[in-house]
């Protein structure tokens, strides 16, 4: 079985470093280290990285632990939370 990888394009690239860069700010503003937020996440210290580098290739659950580690797992139900763009859909497919 072959697995595919995912094509993130340059503009949304940025949006992945800039969540790499705020958890990066958060588990410093909480004065943790790599090895501490890794280790509680259950993660290796490489994957770590590659998710304060917003490396999108990271599965998304594992971005959860380590927001559940900085304890801003509520974050999360903010994703897609207000989808303008499918209520209009919705509200055109209702006329």
């Amino acid at each position: 079985m072959s697995s595919k990888k995912a094509i993130v394009l340059p503009k949304y690239r940025k949006i992945f470093a800039q969540i790499g860069e705020n958890i990066k700010l958060a588990r410093k503003r909480r004065k943790l280290t790599a090895e501490q937020v890794s280790e509680r996440a259950g993660i290796h210290r490489t994957t770590l990285y590659r998710i304060e580098k917003g490396d999108p290739a990271v599965a998304l659950g594992l971005y959860f632990n380590v927001f559940r580690v900085l304890n801003l797992q509520d974050d999360f139900l903010k994703l897609a939370v207000d989808d303008t763009f499918g209520r209009k859909l919705q509200d055109l497919d209702l006329l």
